[in-house]
C-alpha cells in the first residue's frame, strides 16, 4: 500500500484527495462525516509532486472550468457489495443529468431499496469523480449530500446544460 494525501483548493473549498498507487481512493469535502482518520490517509504530500494526485488536481481544475465532463483518473473504492453496486450505478450518470435515489434502486432491481441506496450514496468515498451529487430525492428534491446542499447545488449548476440555463428566469 502506497497511500498518501493532499489538500487542493477548489471553488467548493479545500478538498482532501487520497491516493493509493496510481488510483484516487478518496475525495472528501471539508466536514464530511465519513472522512477516514488521518492514520488511514497516509502522509501529506504536495499534489503537484505526485503523479496520481497531480492528475486528480488537474482534472478537477478542468471540471470546475467547465472543460471536463468525465474523469480519467482511476477511482478505486472498497465498500461492501451493495455499496459497490450503487457506486457503479453512479458512475453511469451522464454529466449534466440527474436521477433519483428511487431510479438507482429500480436499476438495482428493487424500488424498495431507495433508502439503502441513499445510505450508500452518502458514503461515496470519491465525490465528484463518482458523481453522487447527481442523485436527487423523489420529485427532483435537492436532498442529502455529504458536502452540503450548497455545494451540491453549485455542482449541479456547474453541469447544467447551457440550453437549459438560458431558459431559466433566475
Amino acid at each position: 500500500m502506497n497511500r498518501r494525501h493532499a489538500i487542493v483548493e477548489t471553488p467548493v473549498d479545500a478538498l482532501l484527495l487520497v491516493a493509493d498507487g496510481d488510483a484516487l481512493t478518496g475525495l472528501y469535502f471539508q466536514g464530511y462525516r465519513y472522512t477516514p482518520p488521518a492514520s488511514a490517509q497516509g502522509p501529506l504530500v504536495r499534489a503537484s509532486e505526485d503523479p496520481a494526485l497531480a492528475q486528480a488536481e488537474r482534472e478537477l481544475g478542468e471540471y470546475f472550468a467547465g472543460t471536463r465532463h468525465d474523469f480519467d483518473i482511476p477511482a478505486v473504492t472498497s465498500g461492501d457489495p451493495f455499496q459497490e453496486r450503487v457506486w457503479a450505478q453512479l458512475r453511469q450518470i451522464p454529466h449534466g443529468t440527474t436521477i433519483t435515489y428511487g431510479d438507482v434502486a429500480i436499476a438495482l432491481g428493487d424500488k424498495v431499496l431507495a433508502q439503502s441506496v441513499g445510505q450508500a450514496v452518502g458514503r461515496n468515498p470519491v465525490s465528484i469523480v463518482i458523481p453522487c451529487h447527481r442523485v436527487l430525492g423523489a420529485g427532483g428534491k435537492l436532498t442529502g449530500f455529504g458536502g452540503g446542499l450548497k455545494r451540491k447545488q453549485f455542482l449541479l449548476d456547474l453541469e447544467e446544460p447551457a440550453s437549459i440555463r438560458a431558459t431559466r428566469l433566475f
